[in-house]
């Protein structure tokens, strides 16, 4: 596997404003990852340099920023640049994650392996793209343009989908591999996807796993979710299930990949979070993370 431009073996977590004053006293992290349309762009101050497209600055919020200054990287992850979409990638949706990773330092950024928009249309939701040769040839050429708009590496994430297109050229397998082959992308392995996608479509989980390509992993997310209508729904506000922290179990320990908690909601108290933290570190056999005593709420 080439290396992850994060620490080797490190565990991270989302940040979120919910649960920035937790975040502050946690001891063993090493990274966090921080939606980046969550940044506010400004636009009444001039950019960095010539490179930024968009005219615009981003703002980070303090806690964010004391994090980084205790040298915890943050990645800014984007939910909006639709990488899959024919109509090609917005100029200044692309300058938003570039300057993200500008402005916070960051190692890499990251995005998804969807579409959001189509014919003006916003679908609010990350969309499955079909697995075909036009499909890879849209997500090639835009995945070039977002890296030559870039300073650091781009890496891509496999998403949850309730339903796949018809008439697939590829496995899922085959067609990341090819992803990767073509332009020298990270992939973000989100291992709770794998489990939600296999289950809804009676697959064996950790079959479906261990073939996706492992050679230019980023990072992994691992995420809770629950059964609704006979459907494992990847929510990111329930627990992890033990069905995948046992799939952690048997493809993290040995592997250097960073492994992080996704959590965009429902938040628990402190000390169950950080219990959830170190679930995935026992899985992946990794040191506990702690929690400062006086950052536990009265």
């Amino acid at each position: 596997m080439n290396g992850s431009p994060l620490p080797a073996g490190a565990l991270g977590i989302g940040w979120r404003r919910e649960i920035c004053g937790m975040l502050a006293g946690l001891e063993g992290i090493g990274f966090c990852e921080v939606i980046a349309e969550s940044l506010t762009a400004d636009h009444s101050r001039p950019p960095r340099d010539s490179r930024s497209r968009g005219r615009a600055t981003v703002t980070v919020p303090e806690e964010l920023a004391a994090l980084v200054r205790r040298g915890i990287p943050a990645v800014p992850h984007g939910i909006s640049l639709s990488l899959g979409s024919a109509e090609g990638v917005d100029d200044g949706r692309i300058t938003q994650l570039a300057e993200s990773a500008r402005t916070l330092g960051s190692p890499l950024v990251s995005e998804h392996i969807a579409f959001v928009r189509a014919g003006g249309l916003e679908a609010g939701h990350l969309l499955p793209l079909p697995r075909t040769r036009e499909a890879l040839d849209v997500l090639e050429r835009n995945i070039f343009r977002v890296m030559r708009s870039l300073d650091v590496p781009l890496a891509v994430e496999n998403i949850a989908a309730l339903f796949e297109w018809p008439d697939a050229e590829y496995t899922e397998a085959e067609f990341l591999q090819e992803l990767v082959e073509r332009t020298g992308v990270y992939l973000l392995l989100d291992i709770a996807n794998v489990y939600a996608n296999a289950r809804n479509t009676a697959r064996d989980p950790l079959t479906e796993l261990l073939r996706l390509p492992t050679e230019r992993l980023a990072y992994c997310h691992i995420a809770g979710g629950h059964e609704s209508g006979g459907r494992y729904i990847d929510t990111h506000v329930h627990p992890i299930p033990a069905e995948v922290l046992a799939l952690v179990a048997k493809f993290a320990p040995g592997r250097p990949v960073p492994l992080m908690l996704e959590r965009d909601g429902n938040y628990p108290p402190a000390t169950e979070l950080v219990a959830e933290l170190n679930a995935i570190a026992t899985a992946s056999a990794r040191p506990p993370v702690t929690l400062r005593t006086e950052s536990i709420p009265a």
